[in-house]
């Protein structure tokens, strides 16, 4: 008998300012992926929300690619060849919001899911890992929270944690998309040993920081000189907007993944925050909104009909 699935996954944001390809966190800000898997071949996706109209609904669909890969893995891809999949998308797509990540995660979930799990999170995050081809934005998918993650060996290790200090993730995101591509293609091959000192000692800092608690050591925690700085050609207007969402209260901001949204963590003043970061962005001619999220504490997880 057909068993149908449906998932709901958080967006995420990788880097955190300083934990280049190492950090990431969950907001409060999902899609939903509803799966029917079938014996018959053939795919059928339908999209609502962001991204339909632009997103495949045939075979090159990055959720359907995930959940074939699922499928070889368990040794089902003989018995299930086709599959019905809904996707209600509220995370925007090529904003550095995870778009990506939440439909490998939301697909592999829904996927362990119908056929008894099969894998642990561990064991999703290697699979998910293969896929993204790093875990920062996969990892906090799936667990949650903030996570730190490495990988050794081809294997990804991550661990997740909540911050004990309450966040609002306050998000300005422009009207325009940016590659993840493009965004890699501006970072510089090698970099210099003071920066790479520079941008451990904050990664460190940040996560000590929010694991107690202390307020006072985020003051400097989010800063990074190892990708914002060469990816800032491509945000008209970032530094400003970091500046406007500082002056505004925000504990720290950074780049959300890679761009070209700006992520400013706040514990008050969070709409004030959003507001200067958006005329900030309006001052060089950039039209974007502001949503104020919260840190998700789940990762994905099954929603009940």
């Amino acid at each position: 008998m057909e068993k149908s699935v449906k998932i709901r996954v958080p967006a995420t944001s990788a880097n955190c300012g300083p934990g280049f390809d190492c950090l990431g966190v969950a907001c409060t800000m999902y899609n939903e992926l509803a799966l029917t898997l079938k014996k018959e071949p053939g795919v059928e996706v339908q999209i609502e929300g962001e991204g339909a109209g632009n997103i495949p609904t045939d075979e090159r669909n990055l959720a359907w690619r995930s959940i074939q890969m699922f499928l070889r893995r368990v040794k089902a891809s003989d018995t299930y060849r086709g599959a019905f999949i809904r996707m209600k998308n509220g995370v925007p797509l090529s904003r550095g919001l995870g778009s990506s990540a939440a439909a490998i995660v939301g697909a592999l979930k829904a996927a362990n899911v119908a056929l008894g799990n099969p894998y642990d999170r561990r064991g999703l995050l290697q699979i998910a890992t293969d896929l993204e081809g790093h875990p920062d934005n996969v990892a906090p998918a799936i667990y949650g929270g903030f996570t730190v993650s490495l990988v050794q060996d081809g294997i990804p290790e991550s661990f997740s944690f909540l911050p004990r200090i309450a966040l609002k993730l306050v998000v300005a995101i422009p009207d325009f998309p940016l590659s993840t591509k493009a965004a890699r293609d501006a970072l510089p091959v090698n970099v210099p040993m003071k920066d790479a000192v520079f941008n451990v000692g904050r990664a460190a800092m940040l996560v000590g920081a929010l694991a107690k608690g202390n307020e006072m050591f985020l003051r400097h925690a989010f800063e990074d000189v190892l990708h914002q700085p060469y990816r800032a050609k491509l945000i008209p207007g970032m530094y400003d907007v970091f500046d406007a969402a500082r002056e505004s209260g925000a504990l720290g901001v950074a780049m959300s993944g890679a761009g070209p949204c700006i992520m400013a963590y706040a514990t008050e003043r969070a709409e004030i925050v959003g507001d200067a970061m958006v005329e900030a962005f309006r001052r060089h001619e950039v039209e974007a909104r502001a949503v104020v999220l919260g840190v998700e504490e789940r990762g994905a997880y099954i929603v009940k009909e």
